[in-house]
């Protein structure tokens, strides 16, 4: 079956897609820091994982990502054959449109990042599934969330390609774009239309991986679909008084 890893050990969503996903195969959490996933390891463990590891994984510094893999894998002693990129940060729209800096922050963490450690992993994985995701808050930027949304935009359309690139081999991408997420990242948030929680995103993506199938674009719910299109169609001088 070979070895589960998720990058963002700590991610309400990598938890609950490494509950689903765990049985009967090693598994590495990696995420800034081995602190905070001790009650995950030891439900993994109960749950039938062959073995949990931890490994300390900072997701700006893009030049240990291939180190990463390849350590997660002496770790397991089994080749990746799923690999969960599940690290981001929501950011603070406000301050990032007088702050550089936490702009920049925002964009190396939700975008460059993960352009690179999925990179990383389609070069080095032969087999299995890469997941990665995209939100609805690409799919049109927002006032209200334009930094953020943007770094989603960009990375649903490398997804997009990398698909492509992988489409006939034995590694597919699954990814997924789930609308607002109640968790741990949006705390104090008010929930948007078609709200999913961490669970409902995790299980449609255990699906997809279990069904066997290709590289291919969740959305979650999948009234969302409707509802993106719909906005797509709303003019630009509503659009810009549209909430988060």
């Amino acid at each position: 079956m070979g070895a589960l890893l998720i990058l963002g050990g700590r991610s309400d969503i990598g938890g609950e897609l490494a509950r689903r996903l765990c049985h009967d195969r090693p598994v590495v959490l990696a995420a800034r820091g081995e602190h905070g996933m001790e009650e995950l390891h030891k439900e993994l463990s109960d749950a039938g994982a062959t073995a949990v590891h931890t490994l300390s994984f900072d997701a700006t510094e893009v030049e240990s990502h291939r180190d990463v893999v390849e350590r997660a894998a002496q770790l397991a002693g089994e080749s990746i054959t799923t690999a969960v990129v599940a690290f981001g940060i929501l950011g603070d729209q406000e301050r990032a449109e007088h702050d550089e800096a936490h702009a920049f922050d925002i964009a190396l963490v939700d975008y460059a990042a993960q352009v690179s450690m999925l990179t990383v992993l389609a070069d080095v994985m032969r087999s299995g599934h890469i997941v990665a995701f995209s939100s609805i808050a690409g799919w049109r930027a927002r006032r209200a969330n334009y930094v953020y949304g943007s770094t989603k935009a960009g990375l649903d359309a490398f997804c997009q390609g990398l698909a492509d690139r992988l489409h006939g081999t034995d590694l597919a991408l699954i990814t997924a774009r789930p609308g607002f997420v109640i968790g741990s990242m949006t705390t104090g948030m008010k929930p948007a239309p078609l709200s999913v929680t961490p669970d409902v995103v995790a299980e449609a993506v255990a699906r997809a991986i279990e069904s066997g199938s290709g590289s291919r674009t969740l959305w979650i719910p999948r009234a969302l679909q409707l509802l993106a299109w719909i906005m797509k169609l709303v003019p630009r001088p509503i659009w810009r008084h549209m909430p988060r």
